[in-house]
């Protein structure tokens, strides 16, 4: 068997006060409704080997929010192996984005578990803005590192 690898995109904005901000949602379903520390996510989703992994981040972008990356040059934020043993490849791009206009693709689950009845919910049941700080305790453990390589490459570019 295959390892499981995922590919996604973090968008940031530069606020009026001279911060950052990044673009991060809250996993739909009933396992994550009532989490909120580590439950919230970079948009990202699995790739095949047939497909190119930068791709698969704007492919997964598009699916889990309903709208198109932004415009603009990537920032690669390399690789990082979450808890579950899924490899997760990321990139960063500035660009804005009203979370009001975000229509979550869906995904569908058997719920309540060994009832038979299968349901359909969202991938991301919401998204918001926060910056790099407020962000982190919210992210999955394993994505959290890209916060801090962002934070890098902008400190660099200064």
């Amino acid at each position: 068997m295959s390892e499981k690898r995922s590919a996604g995109l973090l968008v940031f904005r530069r606020t009026a006060g001279g911060g950052v901000e990044v673009l991060i949602g809250h996993m739909g379903g009933p396992l994550w409704a009532s989490r909120e520390h580590e439950a919230w996510s970079i948009p990202k989703g699995e790739y095949g080997p047939d497909e190119a992994p930068e791709a698969a981040a704007g492919r997964e972008f598009l699916e889990e929010l309903g709208l198109p990356a932004p415009d603009g040059a990537w920032i690669a934020l390399g690789e990082t192996r979450q808890r579950s043993g899924k490899t997760v490849i990321a990139w960063a791009v500035e660009g804005e984005l009203d979370p009001a206009a975000v229509v979550p693709g869906t995904f569908t689950m058997e719920w309540p578990p060994r009832s038979g009845v299968r349901a359909e919910f969202p991938e991301i049941d919401r998204v918001g803005w926060f910056t790099p700080e407020a962000a982190a305790p919210l992210l999955v453990v394993g994505q959290q590192v890209f916060l801090e390589r962002l934070a890098e490459h902008l400190r660099r570019r200064v």
